[in-house]
């Protein structure tokens, strides 16, 4: 456990710099989610099963702080947030889309190589594409 509270240096290694960046539980999921373009956090809450808000909300704000994900206040009333990529997460989702076909691959191999039913959110279409279904 780290004592000292001044943050890390980033690392020199490029992989390690991009691990930095995805690290952390449910980013890979948060990034996958906002692929599709801006939500609401409650929208996102929805969209990923099994994360709490309050660790959703921390995830969301270290991805704001590495510059992967931007916050936009809506000029509504009450006011309400958008989360989007940034132009740097969206250069990370080459990376998450071929995660996802391997894990594609995965599922299959488990599955005795027959077609797996439970693959959505995230499921690969006859010509090897993502298909992500998408809660409206």
């Amino acid at each position: 456990m780290r004592k000292n509270k001044v943050s890390q240096p980033m690392p020199d290694c490029p992989i390690d710099a991009c691990m930095w960046l995805l690290g952390g539980a449910w980013t890979p999921a948060v990034l996958w989610n906002l692929s599709g373009g801006p939500r609401r956090f409650g929208e996102l809450r929805a969209d990923i099963p099994g994360v709490s808000a309050k660790v959703l909300s921390g995830r969301l704000k270290d991805m704001e702080d590495k510059g992967v994900v931007l916050r936009t206040v809506m000029a509504t009333s009450p006011p309400s947030v958008e989360y989007s990529l940034s132009p740097l997460g969206q250069q990370l989702l080459p990376a998450i889309h071929q995660i996802a076909r391997v894990g594609h691959q995965l599922k299959l191999q488990a599955a005795d190589k027959t077609v797996v039913a439970d693959i959505a959110p995230c499921a690969l279409t006859a010509d090897g594409n993502i298909n992500r279904a998408r809660s409206p």
